[in-house]
């Protein structure tokens, strides 16, 4: 093997060399500016990207943030309508009941006074059956007639005791 006969490694090094120099001067000026270039593109597009997100999540959050807004918004507005909904109902209920509360005093009323009525009749129609009874009994027992101006005071005197 050519390489390894020690004869000819000066011109072997030599020739190492001035490719090396030459590979080196290649890459420096043609390769590593491309891979510069490339990175630096990559590192902007990622910084692009990054700045683009930002701004995304900024708008997410504002977006949000007005979705919460509306959203409170849109519970005390309904509230405020359920309350007022409530109140009305309310009213309406108390009205029902006074409307109601009125009409039960009325028949109430009526009907005390037909009850008052009734026993003022069932009164009378009893002073005349006591004082037919009375008128009867006396004669029965007496054999004399009594005047109805009697009968009629001292039914009136009993009734007076009593009730």
């Amino acid at each position: 093997m050519p390489q390894l006969v020690v004869s000819t490694f000066p011109s072997q090094l030599l020739w190492l060399a001035i490719t090396f120099v030459v590979l080196y001067v290649l890459m420096s000026r043609l390769a590593l500016p491309r891979v510069g270039n490339i990175i630096l593109a990559r590192r902007n597009q990622i910084d692009g990207d990054l700045e683009k997100a930002s701004a995304m999540k900024a708008e997410a959050e504002a977006v949000i943030a007005a979705y919460e807004r509306a959203l409170a918004a849109a519970r005390q507005s309904a509230q405020g309508v359920l309350k007022e909904t409530g109140d009305r109902l309310a009213a309406a209920a108390a009205e029902r009941h006074k409307l109601l509360a009125d009409k039960l005093a009325a028949e109430t009323a009526i009907a005390e006074k037909r009850i008052v009525e009734a026993k003022s009749a069932a009164l009378n129609d009893l002073k005349s059956v006591a004082a037919e009874v009375a008128r009867t009994a006396v004669g029965k027992l007496t054999g004399e007639t009594v005047d109805d101006g009697v009968v009629a005071t001292a039914i009136n005197r009993a009734v007076g005791e009593h009730g």
